[in-house]
């Protein structure tokens, strides 16, 4: 990386021990940067990090400790994962995501503004758009959120705006659509208790059968099938646009929004068929109704972040996806569980 001198590179990974964020230290790591990861392991899983990489168990409700963690370490930028993101659980419990996304993020950006840490990247959602005006959707639709976890999102974004014109940091936020998939080797990948995301659920029931069906939330959307429409993008991808978003504002970057998509939609019912493609095994499916809060379309337009930064996804066919995924969770059915008892 230009510009900052080595001893600098030192990047604190919040919620590096899950799924996104355990990537994003890795693919750091590799690059050279010094890391430290901060977790409180609620999702996450101390087997994803990197063997040397340097953790600490702590929460960002703890915001004397975010203090002292500031002063005893000199950081280049914060990378911030840590957050619920159950779009059903937060209609149903509110609160709980007011106070974990946005007052506690307010805890660990009162601690980095005071330490005069620079850079901020902030792991943000597609759900800030609510349901779209048009697809794909850049980023300049407004944001009009439909559920309490996207209002959420939209909050810190706004609280970032307002940090960056005074000056007090530069930040990029990046707008994630449908992370998905697992590392090439099948040794990383997703571990969720329980899984909501829809390809390890779908992966799920086509290694059970009749003994696991998947439930499809909604058949009735205004969809050429009926099912919601989404934009999976890999996991390594996604991670990839963390460390060029750092380069960027390394390199004097205004802060910033990018969407962070494919920019190809998928039905849940495309979804299924492709995973039944790859494991060459049929789904048993059952039809429920909507959840709450879900759009039926939402798809990225990434123009931006190709133009801007140099992005490119590798993998951008759903089937290169789910093989991915497959590979993970059919070598490693208890996921890191499976790992630490070996």
């Amino acid at each position: 990386m230009n510009g900052p001198g080595k001893e600098t590179l030192r990047v604190l990974v919040v919620g590096g021990a899950g799924y996104i964020g355990s990537f994003v230290t890795h693919q750091l790591a590799e690059q050279g940067f010094e890391v430290l990861v901060f977790d409180n392991l609620s999702t996450g899983h101390r087997e994803a990090i990197p063997p040397g990489i340097p953790f600490i168990q702590g929460d960002l409700a703890d915001a004397k400790g975010l203090r002292s963690l500031f002063q005893e370490n000199s950081f280049l930028a914060v990378m911030h994962f840590s957050a619920r993101a159950l779009v059903g659980e937060s209609m149903e419990n509110p609160l709980l995501y007011y106070r974990s996304n946005v007052a506690y993020t307010i805890n660990l950006l009162d601690a980095m503004v005071g330490a005069r840490v620079p850079f901020f990247i902030f792991s943000s959602s597609a759900a800030v758009f609510g349901a779209p005006e048009t697809v794909p959707i850049p980023e300049s639709h407004p944001l009009r959120p439909v559920n309490p976890y996207g209002h959420t999102k939209a909050m810190v974004e706004q609280i970032l705006q307002d940090l960056s014109h005074r000056g007090a940091l530069s930040f990029v936020s990046l707008r994630y659509f449908n992370a998905a998939g697992a590392s090439r080797d099948g040794n990383r990948g997703e571990d969720h208790c329980p899984e909501t995301h829809l390809i390890p659920r779908v992966i799920r029931s086509a290694l059970h059968g009749d003994a696991d069906p998947l439930e499809i939330y909604g058949t009735d959307y205004p969809t050429p099938d009926g099912t919601c429409i989404r934009d999976y993008i890999h996991v390594e991808d996604l991670a990839r646009a963390h460390l060029l978003a750092l380069q960027y504002l390394s390199d004097g970057g205004p802060s910033t929004c990018f969407n962070l998509g494919n920019g190809r939609g998928y039905s849940v019912r495309e979804v299924v068929g492709a995973v039944e493609r790859v494991v060459g095994r049929s789904v048993p499916i059952v039809e429920g109704p909507r959840r709450p809060g879900d759009p039926p379309i939402l798809v990225a337009s990434s123009e931006r972040i190709r133009r801007t930064l140099g992005w490119a996804p590798e993998y951008p066919e759903i089937e290169r996806i789910v093989e991915t995924a497959y590979r993970w969770h059919s070598t490693h059915p208890s996921g890191y569980a499976g790992e630490a008892d070996t």
